[in-house]
């Protein structure tokens, strides 16, 4: 279970040593809430309402952390090897499209991933979020329009020289 809300909650904040804090709050808190579990759900959507609390919690706190990225001035590059060339690729996309879908309002955004990359039902997504079912389809409709909408607009898919598929953001 807690992968499924770690990385739902790394898709939310965009960042995974934050994603593992928010993951550590959030089964402290389903530990703690477990005895008043009443079961009118599956506990997976209980989970997934309380890591969305959880998120929505961490962005509304004021933030002054200061982040410091070591590295070794010294390293020598090195030519990178195909899979790690691939994987380089698709860390690209992906960090394209996440940057867009993180541009969506926090509804929207969390109304689609818990649907499309969790893999949650519509009526979960409307337990999760705390609204009517029709409400999250629409929600859903809405989130993935509007990802449409800003893939078109914002970002610029071509092939490089390579014959590689690359995505840029026209920001």
């Amino acid at each position: 279970m807690s992968n499924p809300l770690r990385n739902y909650l790394e898709r939310l904040v965009g960042n995974r040593a934050t994603a593992e804090d928010l993951l550590q709050e959030t089964l402290v808190k389903i530990a703690k809430g477990l005895p008043g579990f009443e079961g009118r759900s599956s506990v997976k959507t209980w989970a997934f309402s309380i890591a969305t609390r959880v998120a929505t919690d961490h962005f509304r706190r004021p933030t002054s952390k200061a982040r410091i990225v070591a590295f070794d001035e010294t390293a020598e590059p090195e030519a990178p090897d195909p899979d790690i060339r691939d994987r380089l690729v698709i860390d690209e996309m992906s960090a394209c499209v996440r940057g867009v879908i993180d541009g969506l309002p926090g509804d929207y955004r969390t109304a689609l991933v818990l649907h499309d990359l969790e893999g949650l039902t519509a009526a979960q997504v409307a337990e999760v979020a705390g609204c009517s079912l029709a409400n999250a389809k629409v929600r859903i409709h809405r989130a993935r329009r509007r990802l449409k909408q800003a893939l078109e607009n914002e970002c610029t898919f071509y092939r490089d020289d390579d014959n590689v598929f690359r995505c840029d953001r026209n920001q």
